[in-house]
């Protein structure tokens, strides 16, 4: 079905919209859920030390700077019209592009969040931000330093999207994969 919007388009802002709708569908959640709830709203409310509006706002910045990456790597590696081949590819393809991303992924953020504890000049300047969000929200899976943004997800994102060679089309689903950080990061697993 061709809704008239290139692949590179809905690769960059599909992921976005869909993190804040699946965010905001926790946050109802945890409205009347508390018992659910791993933390209590008190806990929330004593322990952070950043404001929820700080939060919104450092996420909606690490958006903006990977929605920027992905034009560029999207414009960089091709456009749907020369990619014609890769929307045909078999399933099999299809869930060696997925494990191979995964894997770059996780890789890639775990030993970036491994240094990042480990170098105290980039802990204090930068990775603390990140541990400010004590009792987190699911809004908040994104929030850290723009630069360990950069570092960390945008660019493990990138490489991953590269190293596994998918498809615009294909980055969209993987990028979606990681909705299970937002339940968690929401307080609910």
């Amino acid at each position: 079905m061709d809704l008239g919007v290139s692949d590179e388009i809905l690769g960059t802002f599909v992921p976005l919209v869909v993190y804040w709708i699946y965010s905001g569908i926790y946050v109802v959640l945890g409205l009347f859920a508390e018992n659910y709830r791993l933390h209590s709203k008190q806990e929330e409310d004593e322990k952070n030390l950043v404001s929820k509006g700080a939060v919104v706002k450092g996420v909606l910045l690490q958006q903006l700077v990977q929605a920027v990456v992905a034009t560029l790597l999207f414009a960089l590696t091709g456009s749907d019209g020369q990619n014609t081949t890769s929307q045909n590819t078999s399933l099999l393809v299809l869930a060696r592009q997925f494990v191979t991303a995964m894997l770059i992924m996780d890789a890639w953020q775990y030993f970036m969040h491994r240094y990042m504890h480990h170098n105290k000049f980039l802990y204090k300047h930068i990775h603390s931000l990140h541990h400010r969000l004590i009792v987190p929200y699911s809004y908040g899976a994104l929030y850290n330093h723009p630069i360990e943004g950069l570092l960390n997800d945008t660019v493990g994102g990138a490489l991953s999207f590269l190293l596994s060679g998918m498809s615009p089309r294909a980055s969209i689903f993987f990028s979606l994969c990681t909705l299970k950080q937002w339940m968690i990061t929401a307080g609910f697993a």
